[in-house]
């Protein structure tokens, strides 16, 4: 069961992260940095991300009590959001959005471009955020399996973390069929997830 679980954290948020659709983004921000700015960027942004997505799997499903909400409630949402994005990968909107919003902070001249937007919201945004919650929320009453899912955001983290390192290369190697091609499979497999997510959530309230 807990293998199962880390498998579905692992597909859920390197999906939602898509690291490498976020390389010709880090590229839009830092471009015109030195080397050694951009590789501070990237590990900056990183670490603020991890944070973010640790946090919300620690309080995320407190706060949701907090305010009255259901976590099956949450989890129709969620999957809805989910799905939202999905569709923007297939029909590649949401790479589109990204790269404005990459020129919109250089164009307000944003002194931290790592916390905005590299960190927030391009990589702990709403939906790398949701996944969080709804997947600890699968993992209520099981320490070894919430341990499993921050560990699996650091290494999810880690990897765009690497894949900023060599985004030039990156970008070079796969060129612009590639990363098209790329973005709309992972945005199918995100869709499918996302539809898990809403019938989950939808089974838990007719069974009550």
């Amino acid at each position: 069961m807990l293998l199962e679980f880390l498998i579905s954290a692992f597909v859920t948020l390197l999906i939602v992260f898509d690291p490498i659709g976020l390389a010709p983004t880090f590229i839009a921000i830092t471009q015109g940095m030195p080397g050694p700015a951009r590789r501070q960027v990237a590990i900056r942004a990183s670490i603020i991300a991890v944070l973010i997505l640790a946090g919300a799997a620690l309080g995320g499903d407190k706060l949701l009590s907090a305010l009255g909400i259901s976590l099956a409630a949450f989890r129709i949402a969620g999957g809805l959001l989910l799905f939202s994005i999905a569709s923007e990968m297939v029909f590649g909107l949401r790479i589109q959005r990204q790269s404005a919003t990459a020129e919109q902070a250089l164009e307000e001249r944003v002194r931290n471009v790592a916390a905005f937007p590299l960190a927030i919201p391009l990589m702990a945004g709403p939906g790398a955020i949701t996944a969080m919650v709804l997947l600890s929320g699968r993992a209520t009453g099981h320490p070894d399996m919430l341990a499993g899912l921050i560990g699996v955001a650091f290494v999810v983290v880690a990897l765009c973390l690497i894949v900023f390192l060599a985004a030039s290369r990156i970008e070079k190697l796969l060129g612009i069929t590639g990363n098209v091609v790329l973005s709309r499979l992972l945005g199918v497999l995100l869709a499918a997830l996302a539809v898990q997510f809403v019938v989950d959530g939808v089974r838990v309230l007719l069974a009550k």
